[in-house]
């Protein structure tokens, strides 16, 4: 057994159930506080239940997409011959989870402008906190498609960031 990787491989874990838990707990609360503060998931609203659910899957694929590069920050200090130090490791994590966070930002809102944009003289917020269901599920259809389409983007850019150890041009 490489202890060396078996020890890598719990860190990441580690790491990355912590992180993500923080994270939607975060963004739950965000999204509660800013727009749905008298709403309960023990309540009955579906539609309220609905919308929460889909803007938590929409973290999670984005979150999907950033934590390798995490990852990989993390492999590269431990095999790099130059010693990276932990605060290099915070720093590049924090900016990964920093353009998530903007990019998530970015697609909810584009989200709810597309679809007013659609549907003119109809105020998502209101429906859903009237418990229209088929708004919620329009609304949540549209966010994840957009960020399924979006994350394969948000893994390349975050990658460009990647501090690779300098290599010497073969040709």
């Amino acid at each position: 057994m490489n202890t060396q990787l078996f020890t890598l491989s719990l860190i990441e874990i580690i790491m990355s159930l912590c992180i993500s838990v923080v994270i939607i707990f975060i963004s739950y609360k965000i999204l509660k506080w800013f727009f749905f503060r008298n709403e309960d998931l023990r309540g009955n609203n579906l539609a309220f239940t609905i919308f929460t659910s889909g803007i938590i899957l929409s973290i999670g694929i984005i979150l999907s997409e950033i934590f390798p590069s995490i990852n990989n920050v993390i492999r590269l200090s431990t095999t790099q011959s130059e010693a990276v130090d932990i605060g290099t490791i915070i720093k590049f994590s924090g900016l990964y989870l920093l353009i998530g966070f903007i990019i998530a930002v970015i697609i909810n809102t584009s989200v709810f402008l597309l679809f007013s944009i659609l549907t003119t003289g109809i105020n998502e917020f209101k429906e859903i906190k009237e418990n229209n269901i088929s708004v919620a599920i329009l609304v949540v259809a549209i966010l994840i498609s957009i960020t399924l389409i979006v994350k394969d983007s948000i893994a390349l850019l975050t990658s460009s960031l990647m501090p690779y150890p300098e290599v010497s041009n073969f040709l």
